[in-house]
Order: structure tokens, then C-alpha cells, then sequence
């Protein structure tokens, strides 16, 4: 297994106002959510992870080469159908996710794992940036065994290479439900590019995750 620790070590996050601070848009919540089955189309896989706002996360993995598709949405709550709302609250336990469609033949479970932990901070507890509560959490949910055996020794590897000065936080846990977020939640960033949100905090980060990672981006 490799890791790229240059790239863990001069990725570095850019602090904004909050994501959970934006979902005062009138009536855009009617959208019903719907959960999705864990399976992939013929020939691809799925990944799905949680480090922070998913606009964020969204935005950073729809430029790697090999995914197909992201999908937001929200995983590992107790609430049927939660809204963007009530998974803000904090209360349903929901996390907000991506869920990558990805070819496996173009790019590594374990490459996503390194662009996952290289474009957050996984040693702060339900917290990225601004952003606060446990919907927030740092959290890979896997798929099958061989996902989790990669994610459990790729994060016991990070922590003993000194990656980070704090022991990461990212927890491991099996995909129960996926349930995608309303219709104005996906593709946040390359329609509301000129939002202060994404202007401030996305863009930022999305420019470094570039500079950072040039070599696993889509061809344009």
C-alpha cells in the first residue's frame, strides 16, 4: 500500500463560513429523498465518504480521473428519508456523504482512500472548518470486506507514518443507507460557483486539491 505523504502533509484546509448556514432556500427541500440500493452499475464500483460539507467533497472527487459519477447524500443515521434540515440538526445521526461511482480499472479504491484523507482534516471530531456537529464527522463507509480491510490498514498506516500530529478520527463503519440529498444539493459547486460558499471555501480548496493531486485529474 502506498501513501503519498507529501501529498497528506501540504494539503491544507481552507476555513469558511458554515455549509449548514445555507439551507435557508425556500421551499427547495421538497424534492423527496430516496434511498439508494449498494450496488453499482455493471463494470463499476462504489465508494462512499464523509469528510465535511459535501459540496466540498463533491466538488474534489468529480475531478478525478476513473469517477463516473458523485452523488451527495446522507449515511449511518436512524431517520428514514431525513432531510438536508434535519440531518443539520444533528439529531438524526446522519453524516453527509458522497457516493462515487468510480471504474476501477482508471483509479484505486486506494487512490480514493489518499485523496479522501488528503483533502481534510481526519483529526478533528465532527468538525471541518466552520463546520460543526456530527454530520460533519470524518467517515468511510465500505462497501464489502475488502474495502474495510483497505480503510482500517490505509488509516493505521497514516498514523504510524506521523502523517498528521494528532491521531486520526475517521471512523469505519459498514454502508447501511444511502439516501441522496435533494436535487439542488448535486453538482453544488459548478452551479453555484459565484455563491460566497463556494467562492471562499471550495474554490480554495479545490485549486490546491489540483495543484496537489495533478496527476490523478480528468484529462480536459
Amino acid at each position: 500500500m502506498k501513501i503519498n505523504l507529501l501529498s497528506l502533509c501540504c494539503f491544507m484546509l481552507i476555513a469558511g463560513s458554515s455549509c449548514g448556514q445555507k439551507s435557508n432556500d425556500k421551499k427547495q427541500e421538497v424534492t423527496q429523498n430516496k434511498a439508494m440500493v449498494n450496488q453499482s452499475n455493471e463494470g463499476l464500483s462504489l465508494a462512499t465518504f464523509g469528510s465535511g460539507c459535501f459540496w466540498c467533497t463533491e466538488a474534489v472527487f468529480l475531478n478525478v480521473d476513473g469517477v463516473v459519477k458523485v452523488a451527495s447524500g446522507y449515511s449511518g443515521g436512524k431517520v428514514k428519508n431525513p432531510t438536508y434540515k434535519e440531518v443539520c440538526s444533528g439529531l438524526t445521526g446522519h453524516a453527509e456523504v458522497i457516493q462515487v461511482t468510480y471504474d476501477a480499472t482508471k483509479v484505486s479504491y486506494d487512490e480514493l482512500l489518499e485523496i479522501f484523507w488528503g483533502t481534510h482534516d481526519p483529526t478533528t471530531l465532527n468538525k471541518q472548518g466552520a463546520d460543526e456537529g456530527t454530520q460533519y464527522r470524518s467517515v468511510v463507509f465500505y462497501h464489502n470486506d475488502e474495502q474495510k480491510q483497505l480503510a482500517e490498514g490505509y488509516k493505521k498506516k497514516l498514523d504510524e507514518s506521523g502523517a498528521f500530529s494528532d491521531p486520526i478520527v475517521t471512523e469505519i463503519s459498514p454502508l447501511t443507507t444511502f439516501y441522496v440529498a435533494e436535487d439542488y444539493h448535486q453538482n453544488y459547486y459548478n452551479l453555484n460557483g459565484s455563491a460566497p460558499y463556494c467562492k471562499f471555501v471550495i474554490q480554495p480548496k479545490l485549486e490546491k486539491f489540483k495543484k496537489v493531486f495533478k496527476e490523478k485529474l480528468k484529462k480536459s
